[in-house]
């Protein structure tokens, strides 16, 4: 696994050096038709401020979105919002009710096992404030 660490970002970096390469190639060869079309020569300064503002402006418009996009994510999951976090201590309240519902003294156990081998939070997941139907946590 480790060999493999960082294949994608090599990946990556191969596919956008190869396409901001043929990208500069192909606009290069744009540029010169379009000026011998206009009986002018082509010159590299002006080429260089056309592809350097139309890289930009893709930059702009889809890398940088979607870059945000995935990040953004990724860090607001990270930092647990209370959106992103909800349905995790739900659910994990839920199977620690089952555990302690099914064998007591077993289901104890488990629960703090899985607790010391797993990084938690904050403690204990409680179920409700006010368990509902009748439930106070034993049998």
């Amino acid at each position: 696994m480790r060999r493999y660490a960082y294949a994608h970002a090599w990946i990556t970096l191969v596919f956008f050096a190869v396409s901001i390469v043929l990208h500069r190639v192909f606009g290069w060869y744009a540029f010169v038709d379009e000026a011998q079309s206009h009986h002018q020569a082509a010159q590299f300064s002006a080429y260089a401020v056309e592809m350097g503002r139309d890289t930009f402006e893709n930059w702009q418009s889809e890398a940088l979105q979607l870059l945000w996009q995935v990040v953004g994510l990724a860090y607001f999951l990270y930092v647990g919002l209370p959106a992103s976090k909800e349905n995790g201590d739900r659910q994990e309240a839920k199977i620690d009710a089952l555990l302690e519902l099914v064998g007591k003294e077993r289901g104890l156990a488990l629960i703090k096992e899985i607790d010391e081998s797993h990084d938690r939070r904050s403690g204990h997941a409680d179920i409700h404030i006010d368990p509902p139907y009748g439930w106070s946590g034993g049998i």
